[in-house]
């Protein structure tokens, strides 16, 4: 056979199995768009699931994340203000039991601007840091030096503090508690993408359990 017509007996070999790929597998034109334009026909995932945790106190470490005048008020975000409540019930559980606490500032917070309600107490050590509150700060040597192995986490912005801190957390082999109820941020899309991406990403899904105040023993 000369080479002309083998080259053409292969091109049609080749354009007959495509063909039948094509038939057993199709192909949405409209799924092959950026997640922009498909913004739209994207359908929110199942509720996350909240769990009940029982945490030993002595490895424990409560982070209260940026809950400041500035970060959180009732114009930027009132769904923070109405966190400080039960974030300030459970801080007297944690207290009471003798669970090491840890603050953290924006960059331009100071200690006066945390709300009184949640203010820190002696020696309670603060951090100041953008998103991630390991980076650039004390915080690693601090839970490292207290033996402390989980971290329960609440703060404000839930997509920012919130979740790079406790994905900070879970790389460094630290396991995560978030309370939703003290987790907040300007929207609920906010709230509920962290929550989705807390128990989903890779980097920290096999640490991180989602819970409610109520749903922790200790």
């Amino acid at each position: 056979m000369k080479r002309g017509n083998i080259v053409r007996s292969v091109g049609i070999v080749v354009g007959v199995m495509a063909i039948g790929l094509a038939i057993l597998f199709p192909v949405n034109v409209q799924a092959q768009g950026t997640i922009v334009d498909d913004w739209a026909s994207v359908k929110a995932p199942p509720a996350v699931e909240l769990k009940a945790v029982t945490v030993n106190v002595k490895e424990t470490a409560f982070l209260i994340l940026d809950i400041e005048e500035r970060a959180c008020n009732a114009k930027r975000r009132p769904r923070c203000v109405a966190s400080v409540p039960r974030i300030e019930q459970f801080l007297k559980r944690a207290r009471a039991k003798g669970m090491p606490v840890v603050y953290s500032l924006t960059s331009k917070g100071t200690r006066a601007s945390i709300w009184p309600e949640v203010a820190p107490q002696g020696e309670e050590p603060i951090v100041k840091s953008s998103v991630d509150k390991f980076f650039k700060t004390d915080l690693g040597k601090i839970l490292q030096d207290k033996g402390i192995k989980t971290v329960i986490i609440v703060g404000t912005t839930a997509e920012g503090a919130v979740l790079h801190t406790a994905t900070g957390a879970a790389l460094r082999g630290l396991q995560v508690i978030v309370p939703v109820d003290g987790m907040s941020a300007g929207t609920l899309y906010a709230e509920q993408y962290t929550a989705w991406h807390l128990v989903n990403a890779p980097g920290s899904r096999r640490r991180t359990t989602l819970t409610r105040f109520d749903m922790i023993q200790f």
